[in-house]
This record gives C-alpha cells, sequence and structure tokens, in this order.
C-alpha cells in the first residue's frame, strides 16, 4: 500500500513538473508568419533549450511508465 502511495506521489510530481517545463519551452513555429516568408530556416539551439528538452523527455519517460505500472496494476495493494 505504501509502495502505490509514493508512485502516485511521484506520478503526479512529474505531471506537474511536465506540465511546467512545457510552458517553460520556447514556441517553434511562426504560425501564420511562417506563411510569408519570415521564419527563419536555421537557427542555433541554445544549451538552456537543449537542456530543457532532455529534462522533459525524462520526466516524460517517467510519467508513461510510472502510469502503465499503477494502471496494469503490477504492484500489490
Amino acid at each position: 500500500m505504501a509502495l502505490v502511495l509514493v508512485l502516485k506521489a511521484f506520478w503526479i510530481i512529474s505531471a506537474i513538473g511536465l506540465v511546467i517545463l512545457v510552458l517553460l519551452h520556447s514556441p517553434k513555429g511562426d504560425g501564420l508568419g511562417g506563411l510569408g516568408g519570415q521564419a527563419q530556416l536555421f537557427t542555433s539551439t541554445k544549451s538552456a533549450e537543449v537542456t530543457l528538452n532532455r529534462i522533459t523527455w525524462v520526466l516524460t519517460v517517467i510519467f508513461m511508465g510510472v502510469t502503465v505500472i499503477l494502471s496494469a496494476n503490477w504492484i500489490p495493494r
């Protein structure tokens, strides 16, 4: 029972962290402005953006993994 509660807490924390990190990302597209040729074709990636992407992917994998574990009832209650 305690392990399920720990996993649920970890799941909630990863979900909140994932939402925050996705909101921190800079927009990649230009929307309708890209249709007029105003979009930059080649942009350099900053190290902060790379780190943000890596942390987002790690939290996504953790979130999905814990989701599968909790939904499949692999942990005895």
